[in-house]
């Protein structure tokens, strides 16, 4: 139920997927068992033995606090679908909805892989090499980490990297104001020297110019940071997509020239359109869930429904348990504390919906 085009865009992406992927089985629609009827009446050739709803009364809006709110609407959508992820009845999960919840809901639902300290929000990102997408975490579930955080990041976006995209041999980058060693505030100076102590393939550290040249696989970053970068880029995206318009428009030749360009303009708005990279993969908690932008349309529901068979079928959990328990990650850092809510506080405080 969560989302700016809920539920038509999500029932539309799900009897998308239905109809194109031949190895779903299933796909559970959770939400208002009456309006989710409804949306379905528009797809009359839809295989309704394919596509079961879960009656969930109540639902989480993108301006409630997600702490509050998940513990005072237990029967709320976010909820009911992690519910199906701990009994086994589900693989993945998919939601539109207030991020934070979602965040928030994971972790108190589900837990964390043994030996995770946070979770992460990864977010996938085209590059100059079509076949070599960068993944982006924190994107913004924690906007303050120390250098442990960064470290488990780093091995997490990694195993993501492997499982999911296809890299056999991913070269991680910790973004910072420079490429040498000394460059940097504390937190990333000590973040280098604990990557290097992981098995990941280390490139050390990067720059913003750097992320999209395809030369990276992972790029590591705290949440606040990672959520600029995101919004940013998504906005410099439409903005140049604008400005190209703006000047096609102004001659006549422009026009005949946008004409004969028109393949090739196409090609570049399918590479940079976020919606075919399959949402965020929520990295560290014991099930695949995939959070998406609250403005996805049905296209963007589709290929988030592929990208949560994926993590499911590749394991992504049971990996990335493997490989932190190969990191001696020491001791936690000062100010962590050891209670589950300690734990997921900054999470619930901080994680802005995405829009």
């Amino acid at each position: 139920m969560g989302g700016d085009n809920a539920p038509y865009a999500i029932v539309h992406g799900a009897v998308e997927a239905i109809n194109k992927l031949k190895y779903l089985q299933c796909v559970h629609l959770v939400g208002d068992e009456a309006m989710i009827q409804k949306e379905l009446l528009k797809f009359p050739r839809v295989k309704l033995d394919q596509l079961k709803i879960v009656h969930a009364p109540e639902s989480i809006s993108m301006n409630e606090l997600p702490a509050k709110a998940i513990h005072k609407k237990k029967l709320c959508s976010i909820n009911v679908c992690m519910n199906l992820i701990k009994r086994g009845e589900v693989d993945a999960m998919v939601s539109a909805g207030n991020s934070g919840a979602v965040s928030a809901a994971a972790v108190f639902c589900l837990g964390r892989i043994p030996g995770v300290l946070r979770p992460a929000i990864a977010t996938v990102m085209p590059t100059r090499n079509s076949s070599r997408p960068l993944l982006l975490l924190d994107a913004g579930a924690n906007t303050d980490c120390p250098e442990t955080w960064l470290a488990q990041f780093a091995i997490m976006g990694s195993e993501y990297s492997k499982a999911v995209l296809k890299q056999e041999h991913p070269v991680v980058g910790l973004l910072s104001i420079g490429t040498e060693d000394c460059k940097g505030n504390d937190m990333t100076k000590k973040a280098f020297q604990l990557i290097k102590k992981t098995n990941v393939d280390f490139r050390g550290n990067i720059e913003g110019h750097d992320l999209f040249l395809g030369n990276v696989d992972v790029a590591v970053c705290d949440g606040f940071v990672g959520n600029i970068v995101l919004k940013t880029t998504e906005s410099v995206a439409r903005a140049v997509s604008y400005w190209m318009r703006e000047e096609f428009l102004r001659h006549p030749v422009r026009q005949l020239g946008a004409l004969l360009l028109k393949g090739a303009l196409e090609s570049m708005k399918h590479r940079m359109d976020p919606e075919i990279y399959g949402g965020a993969p929520l990295l560290g908690v014991p099930g695949a869930v995939i959070i998406t932008h609250g403005s996805s349309s049905y296209r963007a529901i589709y290929h988030a429904i592929i990208a949560g068979c994926a993590a499911a079928s590749a394991d992504v959990a049971m990996r990335i348990e493997q490989s932190i328990a190969e990191f001696d990650h020491n001791s936690e850092p000062v100010g962590c504390g050891s209670t589950l809510l300690n734990r997921i506080e900054p999470i619930i405080q901080n994680s802005e919906p995405r829009s």
